[in-house]
């Protein structure tokens, strides 16, 4: 072992020497088509780099999980050559290439079918008994487009395709009691979707979208297999998930408890991001992730799976539904991808130093407040300092508008490039209780005001002029009042064009839950309209 990375650093060092040039980089890419012509990257894989001619050993490097590496090399003539072949549908695939690393210049190659030396595959041949296909590691590539993020008012989750005509399955009690949802294929592309069946007892809810609308691959749940891939304790599983605001990633862990109707596991899952599919390492579906019960004290952080046989009754369930139905296409806004810019986030703050409190209005039931990236950046830096969270806490308003964001916290935290408008209820004292603390003092006793919330949130919406502006997110915030009860906040997001002066009027139409049908109409102040407008011009103009 010693000699080997001795020899490799001699190699390094020597091919420095004999250059004396900035090293350059080198971008490999290996990947093959499968049965159905789809690009599949080869993970894994062990390539030897040598320099030619030879001076040392070869150097060795692995491909990540997308099937690319990258190396930095002294400028020369190399020669790529696999470590040994990959198993790829019944045949062994090796590369040996040579490439000319420029100074100054990146280099790409690409392996792929084309340049490769193909024969049988024999145990002998391939550097492991596991075929490509089969590898836990080809999984994220294959069924990485069935994997959904799925959004509903309170919280988010992980979905999959489980059928050509758009059904979704998810985890229940990850969605809770919603109707409908907003369904994220990709970053640019989020669609409506009915929540067809969801069933609490089995711990699954099925959703359809318009396949025509949003086409993604089905991922084959085996129903009809008999029997299903097994599962025991210590048994290694894979889960793919769409964390909040990341890429879809693939998560292991080992199987901890079989119970009759669910398996309990050491996954370990971001927050909201239950409702993937789990395999086991073969690639056959065992079911999604579900979270365990609160009241299970055994393994709070554990992963709790629902069996694929609770998954299929469901899916058998909704199919039939579906003729009663109509599928959800409708297109939605999303995020903007690009951030926003630290440069106008640092003018806006010196424009406005000093102030911590939102643009606001209010209604008779809600305090309304907008919230842009440079305010909600500058109360999150000032929330680190001492002095200054002892000013936000003095200010009751400022820090419940600009710092609790309940459910939605982790989104917030990210400072989208949105602007935000929050919904809050307002806190009323009652008339007899205001009489009972007046009488309270004439005998010197000073009690505080007990005020309770006017009216819950329902729904909002935003005019810009006569069209009615459909929100990225229409999130509603928890707050618990007891344990069977809540009320809602409003948070809404919208683009960040959405709403300005070119709309000539904006009027907010607010929606208690005491009378969800009979809205409240409020005009937004032009002012704080060209306000906000201006500060999110820099955004706009890129």
């Amino acid at each position: 072992m010693r000699r080997a990375l001795g020899l490799a650093f001699l190699f390094v060092i020597s091919s420095l020497a004999v250059s004396g040039q900035a090293l350059s980089v080198l971008h490999i890419k290996i990947v093959l088509i499968d049965a159905e012509q789809k690009v599949t990257p080869v993970p894994r894989h062990a390539l030897l780099i040598s320099d030619n001619p030879s001076t040392a050993a070869p150097r060795r490097i692995v491909t990540r999980a997308d099937g690319t590496a990258d190396v930095r090399l002294p400028p020369g003539n190399y020669t790529i050559e696999s470590d040994g072949p990959v198993a790829f549908h019944g045949k062994a695939y090796q590369w040996a290439q040579v490439v000319d690393v420029v100074a100054g210049r990146e280099a790409v190659l690409e392996l792929t079918a084309d340049n490769a030396e193909v024969g049988p595959v024999t145990s002998a041949a391939t550097t492991s008994g596991t075929p490509l296909e089969a590898d836990p590691a080809f999984l994220l590539p294959k069924w990485r487009d069935s994997v959904v993020a799925i959004w509903t008012p309170t919280t988010h989750a992980s979905g999959f395709v489980v059928d050509a005509k758009g059904l979704i399955a998810t985890n229940q009690r990850a969605i809770g009691r919603a109707t409908t949802a907003e369904v994220q294929l990709s970053p640019a592309l989020k669609v409506a979707a009915r929540v067809l069946v969801s069933d609490p007892a089995r711990d699954v809810a099925i959703l359809w979208i318009d396949a025509k609308a949003a086409a993604a691959p089905p991922l084959p749940l085996g129903c009809a297999q008999a029997p299903k891939p097994s599962v025991a304790a210590g048994q290694e599983l894979f889960t793919i998930s769409a964390p909040l605001r990341e890429a879809r990633s693939m998560e292991s862990g080992t199987v901890t408890r079989v119970d009759p109707h669910a398996i309990v596991s050491e996954l370990m899952l971001a927050p909201g991001s239950a409702g993937g599919p789990v395999f086991t390492a073969a690639g056959g579906v065992i079911g999604i992730t579900s979270l365990v019960d609160d009241k299970d004290e055994r393994r709070r952080e554990a992963v709790r799976v629902v069996r694929i046989d609770a998954v299929c009754a469901v899916v058998a369930d909704a199919e039939k539904r579906m003729k009663d139905a109509m599928p959800v296409g409708t297109h939605l806004p999303v995020e903007p991808s690009r951030p926003f810019p630290v440069s106008a986030i640092k003018d806006a703050e010196q424009i406005r130093a000093g102030g911590l409190s939102p643009y606001q209005m209010s209604s008779s039931d809600f305090d309304i407040v907008f919230i842009t990236p440079p305010l909600l950046h500058s109360t999150q830096e000032r929330g680190r300092d001492r002095t200054d969270t002892r000013m936000l806490a003095a200010d009751s308003a400022a820090s419940h508008a600009l710092i609790d964001f309940g459910n939605w916290s982790e989104y917030v935290a990210a400072n989208p490039p949105v602007l935000m408008i929050r919904v809050t209820p307002k806190l009323v004292e009652g008339f007899w209780t205001t009489m009972a603390r007046g009488a309270a003092r004439t005998q010197g006793v000073a009690l505080p005001p007990i005020k309770h919330v006017k009216s819950g949130f329902s729904r909002m919406q935003a005019f810009c002029g006569a069209v009615d502006m459909t929100p990225i997110h229409p999130f509603k915030l928890e707050q618990r009042v007891s344990d069977s009860d809540a009320i809602y906040e409003g948070l809404y997001v919208f683009e960040p064009g959405a709403l300005g002066p070119q709309c000539g009027t904006v009027k907010l139409v607010l929606y208690s839950d005491k009378e969800p049908e009979k809205g409240d109409t409020r005009v937004v102040d032009p002012k704080v309209l060209e306000e906000i407008w201006r500060l999110f011009a820099p955004y706009r103009e890129g």
